[in-house]
């Protein structure tokens, strides 16, 4: 049985749920490397991994601590936390558990352009600081502007989303374009019986 037109997936639109923990970082730049090479955009890696990083830091620094996470609770053995070796439960009657908020990376491919997209529970928006170039944060966001052509961010139902825009080169471009023509080639040879 086939997939349904509404089920159907754009393989230039993908996306990742990421925990809010700080090894999403890690899980953030490997989806990037495993999606930029599978459209064989690996040469734009670097950057675009840079970018990403700073906007999921960025989701997991700020806009995860500004969000509201009801307190779980948990069996006899108190808040759980590392080293807490309960599971948690529910007592009955409680109001169920509100599962941790979710970043969300999005990778789009438009010819000629990749936009990453982090989308995270605040609504807060990113504000870009006067560097202190002795700190060891505080710099994200230049960089995000340095390696991106632009960047933005905007309000959605439940937070906000922080876009960067990357141009493809000419030979990425003319790689790109000659994949979706083949690739467009061979669906109407499939569909006219060739």
């Amino acid at each position: 049985m086939g997939l349904s037109p509404a089920l159907a997936t754009d393989p230039d639109v993908v996306n990742c749920a990421l925990a809010p923990r700080l090894e999403s970082v890690r899980t953030a730049r490997e989806f990037t490397k495993l999606t930029l090479n599978r459209w064989g955009l690996g040469d734009l890696f670097d950057d675009i991994a840079l970018v990403t990083s700073e906007l999921v830091t960025n989701a997991l620094r700020h806009a995860l601590a500004a969000a509201s996470v009801p307190e779980q609770r948990t069996s006899a053995w108190g808040k759980r936390g590392a080293g807490s070796p309960g599971p948690i439960t529910q007592k009955f009657g409680d109001a169920p558990q509100a599962p941790a908020p979710l970043i969300r990376l999005s990778l789009v491919r438009r010819a000629p352009q990749v936009v990453c997209a982090v989308s995270d529970p605040s609504s807060s928006g990113p504000v870009t600081r006067e560097p202190d170039w002795v700190a060891e944060s505080g710099r994200g966001l230049h960089l995000v502007d340095s390696f991106s052509q632009s960047w933005g961010w905007h309000p959605v139902a439940a937070g906000k989303v922080v876009w960067a825009l990357f141009e493809l080169d000419e030979a990425a471009a003319l790689q790109e374009g000659a994949l979706q023509d083949i690739g467009e080639t061979q669906t109407e040879r499939r569909y006219q019986g060739e």
